[in-house]
């Protein structure tokens, strides 16, 4: 991180000694050290206006029946597959609430291309996130040497792109670009005069996938995710900024025990850190999925557990227009944990047209 203001920040840890802590010898000294950063680094942890894309572009970026799936990005999510759903457009919604009133909710609408040479298809989505009234507890050096209590708006704007291609022999590749920028402004609840703006500069990012599906019963994937922000913090006294990186690598497989089942198992690997706050995390976490088709698809129900987060779904399916719904209980908890609340209601729905097939395209 690299700090603009020349005076020592506020917040910046002091092991406890400025508040008289009398340290008997080294080895207690180290120990209080340790506990007081830890502390420290856990209540800075955390970027509002980037933690909020967990309730967003994170979920675009897997689609609806994958959320509703378990959440398996590298099975029916994989950004290998784009070239089968050529010929399509869609519209999204989601919506994030929290038992404290908090609220998030974004939109998006995509396009994926008829297909191009040698069976490609080339997917684009724009999304919109925003939030108000948004009530946590924040740490900056205006707002003190704690977490406090504030009130504040943000937003999230994006832009993915994925072109996928059959290569032979059941396997497909895909490239994802991604250009995401997002903003978030708060205000001291007891002092509404002390306010920290944050916001990110965009830097390259993107990710790809490979799927092998051998057969209609099989299928195997893997699917990585590099992210790039360049983030900055302004407050009264200081202005802070820094680069945040994530890397998440996704693999996992799909089988089916009969006719129109799908049992889903696989893992997520997920490694941040973030160069403004400090904040290094790593962390695996399970994602397990069912899925039972009815009538030719054109009913199917789903049920799954993404990371630690619940998940249920549905989707019907009526000539060229095909509706996706996913539930998710306390989305994406295991990354964004208590920031915006304790437990979370979370619903995507995606409604897409076969346009191709509409006008007799396939």
């Amino acid at each position: 991180m690299k700090r603009i203001s020349g005076r020592r920040r506020s917040d910046e840890p002091t092991c406890g000694l400025e508040q008289g802590v009398k340290i008997r010898n080294v080895q207690a000294g180290i120990l209080a050290c340790v506990v007081f950063l830890a502390l420290a680094g856990a209540a800075r942890a955390q970027s509002p206006e980037l933690t909020m894309r967990d309730f967003s572009s994170s979920q675009i970026k897997k689609g609806v029946r994958s959320i509703g799936f378990g959440g398996d990005g590298a099975t029916w999510g994989n950004y290998g597959l784009v070239w089968k759903d050529a010929g399509t457009a869609l519209i999204d919604y989601g919506n994030t609430e929290f038992d404290n009133g908090n609220d998030f909710h974004f939109s998006a609408v995509g396009l994926t291309s008829p297909p191009l040479w040698g069976g490609a298809a080339l997917y684009v989505i724009a999304m919109s996130q925003s939030a108000g009234n948004i009530r946590f507890n924040d740490k900056s050096p205006a707002l003190g040497p704690s977490p406090t209590p504030v009130l504040g708006s943000g937003s999230d704007h994006a832009v993915f792109s994925k072109i996928a291609m059959p290569l032979g022999h059941g396997v497909s590749a895909g490239v994802l670009l991604s250009y995401e920028t997002s903003q978030f402004d708060a205000a001291a609840v007891a002092s509404p005069n002390q306010t920290v703006h944050y916001e990110t500069t965009w830097r390259p990012s993107g990710g790809f996938g490979v799927a092998w599906q051998p057969d209609q019963s099989v299928l195997v994937g893997f699917r990585a995710l590099l992210n790039n922000d360049f983030e900055r913090r302004t407050d009264a006294s200081s202005i802070a900024q820094g680069t945040a990186r994530s890397r998440e690598y996704r693999a996992g497989g799909s089988v089916s025990p009969w006719k129109g089942a799908l049992l889903d198992t696989g893992a997520t690997f997920l490694q941040k850190h973030n160069g403004l706050t400090g904040a290094q995390t790593t962390s695996t976490h399970p994602n397990i999925g069912f899925e039972q088709a009815f009538s030719d698809r054109r009913v199917v129900v789903r049920f799954g557990l993404d990371e630690t987060s619940p998940t249920a779904g549905f989707s019907g399916k009526l000539g060229p227009v095909n509706l996706d719904f996913a539930y998710v209980h306390d989305m994406a908890r295991a990354r964004v944990g208590e920031l915006f609340g304790a437990h979370s209601r979370s619903f995507v729905m995606t409604l897409t047209l076969d346009y191709a097939a509409l006008f007799g395209g396939h």
